[in-house]
């Protein structure tokens, strides 16, 4: 959100005026202004709101009238136009809008700890209205203090669509203390975008943080001329993330795949064998056929830096690169660099810092895998593209041809790596019920359960049905 006027001395030299929607969250009951944490929230907020940006201040309360006025504030915003939008308006005049997130109790805490109250377990109510507040109210940064878990501040990391900052007072004091409690809150943690120490922090320092940030996030391709053209082309769907059976875990012939994509509606495919380009050139060859648009590409094995698929490319990348090498490799030919579902945990997925490390080459982001089995790792991603506004995108990432159709993404047709980029801009992904265990058992029993020359003859015989040849 760029402002175009300002107070005049309300930046440094070197810090161009631009405003953001800010989140400040602490985990402290907002009353306990003694509290050192929650007086440096209240001045920060109060400075950083005065210099023009939008400042919303989140802190669970002793008060239930303050909780109920919050809740009530939360229902008008819910009727209005802009939505929870609106909790923002007026805040950006050093004026920030303090929400009571929900009710806590105090709790007794040892002497050496009574400046600050212990948090326990986030409460259902708090982590709810997280949960709305930070997943609907357009924000550029949510910056959290004291995150570790238990916290509001760490539930706040745990919804955030926005650039994340953290603030730490005395962080070896709550350290989990076991070992799964400190694997969760590393995992939880690696969602900050920047870590500060409390005794750096200042308002003009922030706002060189902040701005430093906001520049890693993507501008979306946009060509007005471009855009015209497309709008008039029909729509079609698009299922970007399969295989055929000349990935190593698949059994599906590139004629059966062409003409499943064509029974399930969609208008192109993008294959994506692992480690490997000849399925997808030979798809191509044989798509006029089935009326199937074939986008070439590889789902490429790093070294130890998880897969990343290349679209629109013409050679085949070598497995085993770094994941720096395998992008650039996917540059060179002119393909977009996609990653397919990067926070699945079952999968060989990059680390979130190897994602940063290749941000700025990433052109797409897969948001919807139906093949992921725990959701959340599916939203985490809808998350890391909302924050860094890469284009989305979903795939069936179908081994087994009755998979496909089970997300589609819906968009204007396109010819080549240019126009699909800004077609993807303004897709529409859509999902269907699946069953997991279905397809994964299919994919069991096409590739481990049938002996080998009982394979090769259920591929001619898949073959012939594909191709409308009746042989015997």
């Amino acid at each position: 959100m760029d402002g175009s006027t300002r107070r005049p001395g309300a930046y440094p030299a070197d810090v161009a005026p631009q405003r953001f929607a800010i989140a400040h969250v602490t985990p402290y009951p907002w009353e306990s202004q003694s509290n050192p944490v929650n007086e440096t929230v209240a001045e920060l907020a109060s400075e950083l709101s005065s210099r023009g940006h939008s400042v919303l201040v989140l802190a669970p309360s002793r008060l239930p009238a303050a909780v109920r006025s919050s809740r009530g504030e939360l229902r008008d915003a819910r009727a209005r136009v802009d939505g929870l939008g609106s909790l923002l308006n007026g805040t950006d005049a050093g004026e920030p809008r303090v929400i009571a997130i929900g009710e806590v109790l105090d709790v007794p805490i040892p002497a050496r700890e009574s400046r600050r109250a212990r948090v326990g377990a986030v409460p259902v109510d708090i982590a709810r209205m997280l949960e709305e507040l930070l997943g609907r109210t357009p924000l550029d940064f949510v910056h959290v203090h004291d995150p570790l878990p238990p916290s509001a501040s760490s539930a706040a990391l745990r919804y955030s669509r926005a650039l994340n900052v953290g603030s730490f007072y005395s962080q070896g004091s709550r350290e989990p203390a076991t070992a799964l409690g400190r694997r969760f809150s590393e995992s939880l943690l690696g969602r900050l975008d920047a870590r500060i120490e409390a005794s750096e922090q200042s308002a003009e320092e922030l706002e060189r943080l902040y701005l430093g940030l906001a520049k890693r996030r993507h501008r979306p391709p946009e060509d007005p001329a471009l855009r015209r053209r497309l709008a008039q082309r029909r729509l079609v769907d698009v299922d970007l993330h399969m295989h055929t059976d000349h990935s190593h875990d698949c059994e599906t012939p590139v004629e059966v795949l062409l003409a499943a994509a064509k029974d399930a509606g969609l208008g192109a495919i993008a294959v994506t064998d692992h480690n490997e380009i000849s399925g997808a050139l030979e798809a191509r060859e044989k798509a006029v056929d089935f009326g199937v648009k074939v986008i070439v590409g590889e789902e490429v094995k790093t070294a130890s830096q998880g897969e990343v698929i290349g679209l629109f490319i013409e050679e085949k990348i070598p497995r085993g690169m770094t994941m720096e090498q395998t992008v650039a490799e996917i540059k060179r030919q002119g393909g977009l660099v996609y990653v397919p579902h990067p926070f699945d945990r079952m999968h060989a997925v990059p680390d979130y810092e190897y994602l940063l490390g290749i941000l700025d080459d990433v052109d797409a982001i897969e948001v919807f895998n139906p093949r992921v089995a725990i959701g959340s790792f599916n939203e985490e991603a809808v998350r890391f593209a909302a924050k860094y506004r890469i284009v989305a995108g979903a795939g069936s990432d179908s081994h087994v041809a009755q998979g496909l159709g089970s997300v589609r993404i819906r968009m204007r047709d396109f010819d080549g790596p240019q126009e699909f980029l800004q077609s993807l801009c303004d897709a529409e992904i859509t999902t269907k019920p699946t069953s997991l265990i279905y397809v994964q058992a299919l994919k069991f029993l096409q590739t481990k359960a049938t002996p080998a020359a009982a394979r090769r003859a259920a591929r001619v015989r898949r073959v012939r049905r594909a191709t409308g040849d009746s042989r015997k």
